[in-house]
């Protein structure tokens, strides 16, 4: 159930940051509206991620493919423009976010942790 709230973090995240540009500077009154809403559920579902994935690992992975997507979506809907360097750190961010999700350290549960969090 993690993985769903970080992908739906993500997908606010990306989805408020769209808002952001269609405000333009926040004087476009529904997608100054939608920003807030939207980053509001990212940041919830980001939260509720962290409660079984390690903060370093959600984060990077949250603004990681963040980065991607809105890098995409600008190129294909905002005639935004794509060289080698933005594309090559782009690879890299994507390496980045796999390297560091296989070698994560899987929570351990211990239940004297467990017991004090009631």
């Amino acid at each position: 159930m993690h993985w769903i709230y970080l992908l739906l973090a993500i997908l606010f995240e990306v989805a408020g940051t769209i808002s952001m540009k269609l405000s333009a500077g926040f004087t476009k009154w529904q997608p100054s509206l939608l920003l807030v809403v939207c980053y509001i559920c990212s940041l919830i579902f980001l939260t509720l991620t962290l409660k079984t994935i390690q903060v370093s690992v959600a984060y990077a992975i949250w603004s990681g493919m963040g980065i991607v997507m809105i890098t995409l979506i600008g190129f294909l809907f905002f005639a935004e423009n794509i060289n080698l360097s933005k594309a090559i750190s782009i690879i890299l961010i994507l390496i980045g976010v796999i390297t560091l999700n296989l070698t994560a350290e899987r929570p351990h549960h211990d239940s004297s942790v467990s017991q004090a969090n009631k």
